[in-house]
């Protein structure tokens, strides 16, 4: 088994110590930032949010396999920064104005940064136009919005209206999701993509940015 096997598989038992460990001795075998990364971090991520969305792993699973790969992340940050691995792309994500919703939308940050996209989480009860605000600052192509009420999805229109009121509607993807969310209202409010889940939305938004 090769070192970025063990650590994708020590990464998918959510074993913090032992993946930064063997980040550790990659870089001292003089092994290459990205490909520590991408062979190893991420495709143990990958395998975690596969198995995710065919719920063969639930939350716990998600949220200690994540915390190993933030461990790892923080031994790597150096190599990479110096090497200049770029993200693939950045997105913002937040829980929409009147919710307080997170633990949805922090799954979805775990996954979207496992698949190598920079996020930038607003947190919740965030309004329309501090997503499209956000968006513009940063250079992001999507705007993620979540709720998880009825009485707040509405909120995710306003997003819309804001980001064509603020000229960059041809500028930025939406995506919107949470648990009443569904494809017919995406269309209604005229988002752009609807994720079920966070699996979902993490292959939705790697699929914009590499097109």
């Amino acid at each position: 088994m090769s070192i970025f096997e063990e650590m994708s598989s020590f990464l998918q038992q959510g074993r913090a110590p032992k993946v930064k460990e063997l980040v550790s001795q990659a870089l001292e075998n003089g092994e290459d930032p990205k490909r520590i990364l991408e062979e190893g971090l991420l495709a143990g991520m990958a395998v975690i949010g596969a198995k995710f969305k065919n719920n063969e792993v639930y939350v716990p699973e998600v949220l200690i396999a994540a915390r190993a790969m933030n461990a790892g992340m923080e031994v790597l940050k150096p190599a990479l920064a110096s090497g200049n691995v770029k993200a693939i792309g950045k997105a913002i994500l937040g829980t929409v104005k009147g919710d307080l919703h997170d633990i949805g939308k922090n799954l979805v940050k775990i996954m979207l940064e496992g698949k190598g996209i920079e996020v930038i989480d607003l947190g919740t009860d965030v309004p329309p136009e501090k997503f499209i605000q956000a968006a513009i600052d940063n250079d992001a192509k999507i705007v993620a919005a979540s709720a998880l009420l009825t009485t707040t999805m509405g909120v995710m229109k306003d997003v819309v209206d804001k980001a064509v009121e603020m000229g960059v509607r041809d500028k930025v993807a939406i995506m919107v999701g949470g648990a009443p969310v569904t494809e017919n209202f995406k269309d209604s409010i005229g988002a752009d993509y609807y994720a079920p889940d966070a699996a979902s939305a993490a292959d939705v938004a790697y699929g914009i940015l590499t097109a």
